[in-house]
């Protein structure tokens, strides 16, 4: 029988539900991306921002009123799910869509606005920096702004860069500088870029069913298998949805790439230091964000490590209380419990536990 008693926040049952996925995006970003799409010819932002900016059906409408909301609105519907905590950052696609110069003025907004929220709010919100990527000198100095001078603890990255990626050299500054803090990037999904949405697009399969976990699980293997975790070993790399579907193929993962290097059949694929698996275990922890399914919850618990997996909703774009009682019914013990919804979010985050617990 399904639970349907009220959901509490206060931390009664034992752990603080702390959600770590959670979506924000200030009013200026959504002027652009208006203006935008009179002129782009990037299939996924028109496919993506196309359908939440323009559409009146009750989905889009109740996501883009709640994406620009970071006060009473946003709280009062944490209050009724349960989620005591939330770590804010910036909505896909982000700044990466944006000509330097606007996203840089976004980034600087959007940092500005969150940490206000978590001013107000220290016990509920915490937030991400975000940053333009396409300046990559400017974007160390923004996000070491965000981060030491406003609080922020880590870097939201909405996947590809008009097509590029962070295993790529020209950002390994941003990279350094995100070690050098202590803080983690988060790798959020993103359409794919003209080069690989035809196919996904012609199928509607190019969003958030399919399109986001292929073309960020791609990222993210390119960082891996570019050895950009060699050169950056303290790098701590967050990612959603369960990790995209890579757990599922961590052993054939490690048997292609190592019959890949041994063949020496491409030029971008050279040895590395550990297995493609063991970075997982290393530096690289999993949100359960859009994915509550105890199954897949227990499979990624196993493969990569009860440590490396974590409790978030998805808000607002997946707002459903019962996912979080079918968090809670997870078959875990309550220290567990506790580990998987508070506690490592609270170390990977550098969250301040006692401002959590009102101490």
């Amino acid at each position: 029988m399904t639970d349907t008693s009220p959901l509490t926040t206060g931390g009664e049952i034992g752990y603080l539900r702390i959600a770590t996925e959670e979506a924000y995006g200030p009013p200026e970003l959504f002027d652009l991306y208006r203006k935008l799409l009179e002129t782009t010819d990037d299939i996924g932002f028109r496919s993506l921002m196309g359908h939440y900016l323009t559409s009146d059906a009750e989905r889009p409408r109740f996501v883009r009123d709640r994406l620009q909301d970071a006060g009473e609105k946003r709280l009062s519907e944490m209050d009724a799910a349960g989620v005591d905590h939330a770590v804010l950052a910036l909505t896909s696609p982000g700044t990466q869509v944006l000509a330097d110069d606007d996203a840089r003025e976004i980034a600087t907004i959007t940092n500005d606005r969150i940490a206000e929220a978590t001013a107000t709010y220290p016990a509920r919100f915490s937030g991400l920096a975000a940053v333009g990527f396409g300046d990559v000198p400017a974007a160390v100095k923004e996000l070491d702004r965000a981060v030491s001078s406003l609080g922020l603890k880590g870097l939201i990255c909405n996947s590809h860069i008009k097509g590029h990626y962070l295993d790529e050299a020209r950002f390994f500054p941003l990279l350094e500088a995100l070690e050098s803090l202590g803080v983690p990037l988060y790798l959020h999904p993103n359409t794919p870029n003209n080069d690989m949405i035809k196919p996904l697009y012609e199928a509607g399969l190019d969003g958030a069913i399919f399109g986001f976990g292929l073309e960020t699980a791609m990222h993210l293997l390119r960082m891996i298998t570019a050895g950009v975790f060699d050169r950056f070993p303290r790098l701590k790399v967050v990612v959603g949805h369960l990790g995209e579907a890579l757990p599922y193929w961590l052993y054939r993962l490690d048997y292609m790439h190592a019959g890949q290097v041994k063949a020496n059949r491409y030029e971008a694929i050279k040895p590395l230091e550990l297995k493609i698996s063991e970075y997982f275990r290393r530096n690289i922890w999993l949100t359960t964000s859009g994915m509550p399914w105890a199954p897949t919850i227990m499979y990624a618990r196993e493969v990569v490590g009860a440590d490396r997996v974590m409790y978030a909703m998805d808000y607002p774009y997946e707002y459903v209380p019962d996912e979080v009682r079918m968090q809670d019914a997870l078959p875990l013990e309550p220290a567990e419990l506790k580990q998987f919804y508070q506690d490592i979010a609270i170390e990977v985050f550098g969250l301040d536990e006692a401002v959590l617990t009102g101490g």
